[in-house]
């Protein structure tokens, strides 16, 4: 830093700039274009000399003046009569005040004491009595406690009179009351005057007949009602010679002194600070070339901003401190220990300030971009605990107990500071009761803390995939709601592995079944085109395998369009075209087309719909396509012989439900929600003509409209129901 004085010099001035702004800020305002008389410690010594000088002085009152104004109210008549209360309560207190005492004195035969306080007794009951009886009675009583507060008045006046005289001797005057006519006189308002104040009839002094000083302030005699003003003419002044004797110029040299010196600081410091704005460039260049920044600068951002702001604290102090020793000098001193006392304090300033500007530049280079600010932000130790004390108000009980935790240790071990330090009974009483809050805490606390490393135990065994055993609740602790959070997710675990295992078999399942479908039609396609390759197969034979090439064909491409439309609806890619439809009709016109065939499947039908629509906003053709599913679900998987039940009805909560019942030709052993998987059929060997892809269509188109669909099965008894909301 020595190296170049340029920067050293410019970061000077620009210490001595703002030491100029601070203690312009301070004290500008009294002494910029003012003298001596003007300041605040003379206008507040001739503030008291003229607030005095009228009640003490050329206002000084009469008792028997005061006296007749004095005025007694109703109110206050009121107030005093029941002050104490009622008349039964007041002399009812008398009696019960003097029976003790009237008691004792007869117990030792004091007749003539006990005659004494009876007669005492009766006189203050008979006064009490009086006071409800009589206003006069009670405004006397009034009237000659104010005249008492009027005659004390007078008497500490008298007395702060002869203070006053003694006190404000350097003081001359000559005031002539404007009403009266009467002219007081102190001193010689001729002599040469330091100071002088003319008042005249637009500009008059007023004077009070009360001070405020010295009238009892808890007194209930109202002021106002005493006070009068009168206003004078005349002259106000301090001779040169009494200002002299009284130190009044002291003062003044002092005020003008210290007003010489801070105009210089001012000066030099608007000087310096031109200076200083030209070299701010090499100042920066300098402090951001000092080695000691990459130490700070691989601290966290809590520790430059904590030390600059104790630099920042001790920077103010030592400006204080180096602004009083300028404006404070004393009067007698030894100027040059004063001087040498002044440098070395106006010196330290300067390392200090140092020290911060250094500091400030070198944290305004860290985080002198948004980007820069939020990462060392980030980083820092008070976000962590930030985020630290936020997680701790997730569970509000959890807080509540930390706190409480918090709060009987350090009350606990303050009252044991307390005692050792100090003795006595009440840092003993305050142990004991720390000692009653404290013990119960620490009981409750280790009991916390073991039950917590229970739960962490079972939490370590279920992380192993034991799962058999339920994490212990005790309680309504917080840690008893997350043991029982624990159990809920160990379920929900073995609920999930459950699941999957589920899954993969239904998996391994569809990969079979499609295989099994698919290879089907396949297999027989293959071998009915090597027959037809045969030149020896007659036209009848060609044809026949023909025909049953394009059935197999028809099986295949139903098959996989099937396959496709329902991974389609799975996927959400299928576009609806709701409209608001008549289900009443679409289903009779639906169930109406399988009419024939249900009679040739010997199943004898029974549809059961309202008379009037029922109307829902739905897709015509995929809801045609369901209740085509639906349908032909019954034809291939229904027992011969049997009844089909189809109904559609509207429910008492108002949505429209549509269901199909039939008793199964083959067993149902499985569950029979597996019967929406895809490939998944009734008839487990596979026999029928069936896709498997039924009723996964069905509830993929049901799922699209947010419908519901759900499989009842009672023994042999199949139901299907699907509901939807009416329009």
């Amino acid at each position: 830093m020595l190296k170049n004085w340029k920067p050293l010099l410019v970061l000077l001035c620009l210490i001595w700039a703002i030491f100029g702004i601070f203690t312009f800020s301070k004290i500008g305002y009294q002494y910029i274009g003012k003298s001596y008389f003007q300041s605040e410690n003379f206008q507040h010594e001739l503030d008291n000399f003229q607030s005095e000088l009228g009640p003490l002085v050329l206002n000084m009152p009469i008792a028997e003046d005061l006296k007749s104004k004095i005025v007694v109210t109703q109110s206050e008549i009121e107030e005093h009569r029941n002050r104490y209360g009622t008349l039964g309560e007041q002399i009812d207190s008398i009696k019960t005040q003097y029976e003790g005492r009237i008691q004792e004195a007869a117990n030792v035969n004091a007749t003539e004491l006990k005659a004494k306080l009876e007669k005492e007794r009766d006189a203050i009951i008979k006064d009490i009595t009086g006071n409800f009886e009589d206003d006069e009675h009670v405004r006397k009583k009034i009237l000659a406690q104010k005249e008492e507060l009027v005659d004390q008045y007078i008497k500490a006046a008298n007395e702060e009179a002869k203070s006053f005289a003694k006190n404000y001797n350097y003081w001359s005057y000559e005031l002539t009351n404007i009403e009266t006519g009467k002219t007081y006189r102190s001193g010689d308002v001729s002599d040469s005057s330091a100071f002088k104040i003319k008042y005249n009839g637009q500009h008059p002094l007023t004077a009070w007949n009360i001070s405020d000083n010295l009238y009892r302030a808890d007194s209930y005699v109202d002021i106002e009602d005493l006070k009068e003003s009168s206003d004078y003419t005349g002259i106000i002044t301090i001779s040169k010679k009494s200002a002299q004797e009284a130190d009044i110029l002291g003062g003044y040299d002092h005020f003008t002194r210290n007003q010489y010196m801070f105009y210089f600081i001012w000066l030099t410091s608007i000087v310096a600070a031109i200076f200083a704005w030209k070299g701010r460039k090499e100042v920066l260049q300098m402090v951001q070339g000092l080695k000691e920044k990459e130490a700070l600068a691989k601290m966290k951002i809590d520790y430059p901003i904590g030390f600059l702001l104790i630099s920042a604290f001790i920077y103010i102090i030592a400006s204080e401190i180096a602004f009083e020793s300028i404006e404070f000098v004393p009067y007698q001193s030894n100027y040059v220990h004063y001087l040498i006392s002044l440098l070395f304090k106006i010196g330290a300033l300067i390392i200090i300030a140092m020290l911060f500007f250094v500091q400030l530049i070198w944290l305004y280079d860290r985080v002198n971009t948004t980007q820069k600010l939020k990462e060392d932000l980030k980083a820092s130790y008070l976000w962590s605990l930030g985020g630290s004390i936020t997680d701790l108000f997730i569970n509000r009980s959890i807080a509540l107990h930390s706190v409480v935790m918090i709060g009987a240790a350090f009350f606990g071990g303050g009252s044991l500071v307390a005692t050792m330090a100090a003795g006595g009974g009440f840092p003993f009483l305050m142990l004991v009761i720390c000692a009653m809050i404290g013990i119960p805490a620490m009981i409750l606390f280790l009991s916390r803390m073991g039950y917590l490393n229970r739960i962490m135990k079972d939490t370590k065994d279920m992380a192993e995939g034991r799962l058999n055993r339920d994490v212990k609740v005790m309680g309504k602790s917080p840690l008893a709601g997350h043991a029982e959070n624990l159990n809920h997710l160990r379920e929900g675990v073995r609920t999930s592995m459950h699941e999957q295992a589920k899954s993969e078999r239904l998996k391994t399942e569809l990969i079979t079944n499609v295989s099994h479908d698919l290879r089907t039609p396949l297999t027989s396609i293959i071998t009915y085109t090597d027959l037809l390759k045969n030149p020896d197969v007659t036209e009848e034979e060609r044809k026949q395998y023909i025909h049953i090439l394009d059935k197999k064909s028809e099986r295949l491409k139903l098959l996989i369009e099937d396959l496709f439309e329902v991974s389609k609806m799975a996927s959400g890619n299928m576009e609806l075209h709701r409209t608001r439809v008549d289900l009443t009709q679409l289903i009779q016109q639906a169930v109406g087309e399988h009419e024939e065939d249900l009679a040739q499947a010997h199943l004898d039908l029974r549809m059961t719909k309202p008379h009037e629509p029922i109307y829902a906003y739905v897709d015509g053709q995929k809801w045609w396509r369901l209740i085509d599913n639906l349908i032909v679900n019954v034809l291939k998987y229904a027992l011969e012989g049997t009844r089909v039940y189809v109904t559609l009805k509207r429910t008492a909560e108002g949505d429209a439900e549509f269901t199909v019942k039939n008793v199964a030709k083959y067993e149902i052993s499985e569950n029979a929600d597996e019967l929406f998987e895809r490939f998944k059929r009734a008839d487990a060997s596979r026999h029928t003509e069936g896709s498997g892809l039924g009723l996964a269509i069905a509830q993929s188109i049901v799922d699209l409209h947010g419908a519901r669909m759900s499989i009842e099965v009672d023994g042999d008894l199949f139901k299907v129901i699907v509901r939807i909301p009416t329009a």
